[in-house]
């Protein structure tokens, strides 16, 4: 009998859109259970966003003119350890227009700088991430082949979720067996 690793639950390539679910064998206090939403996967190396890392900073806070437009919790999630001092917003866009990129199934990257009743009018909920997560060409690759991600569906539910922080076992959850079994693993099994 094969023993199953934790690597070969993994089913999806990584690409834009889809979920990246840190494994239980991740213990990086950065990524320890998180959800990362892809933005880019390519020869040029990978970025996404954290998911479920909401701080406890209203948009308003950093971000006044955005305060009253962005998707509850209207709070600066924690987009990852990159740049961790700069903003990134992503809106479900609605129609293309001055200030929205898009990236992949409906939505795209926001002009924080852009007039925020234009963009209000392209998109239909926005979010602002403080910094990102990024990696070098083949690491991400590397990191997967190792057991430390899953690559699972994912979509604009999942990246405007206004419950964010139990998205990890939410996401399991939904997952065909063996991997829905996982949404209950503990944060420390010697505890358990």
């Amino acid at each position: 009998m094969a023993v199953t690793t934790w690597a070969d639950l993994n089913g999806l390539e990584p690409r834009s859109g889809r979920l990246l679910v840190a494994t239980p064998l991740l213990a990086d206090p950065h990524f320890s259970r998180t959800v990362v939403y892809l933005l880019e996967h390519d020869g040029g190396g990978s970025v996404g966003v954290i998911l479920n890392r909401p701080s406890h900073t209203p948009v308003g806070q950093v971000l006044p003119d955005w305060q009253d437009v962005v998707s509850g919790p209207a709070v600066v999630f924690s987009g990852g350890p990159v740049q961790p001092d700069g903003a990134l917003c992503l809106g479900q866009v609605a129609s293309d227009g001055p200030g929205v990129r898009g990236v992949v199934d409906g939505v795209g990257t926001v002009d924080l700088d852009g007039d925020v009743t234009v963009i209000t009018g392209l998109t239909n909920q926005l979010r602002v991430f403080a910094g990102h997560s990024g990696w070098a060409p083949g690491q991400l690759d590397d990191e997967i082949a190792e057991g430390a991600w899953w690559v699972l569906p994912g979509g604009p539910a999942d990246l405007f979720s206004e419950a964010p922080r139990p998205m990890w076992p939410r996401v399991l959850r939904r997952q065909p067996a063996p991997l829905c079994l996982v949404s209950t693993y503990p944060p420390d099994p010697a505890l358990n």
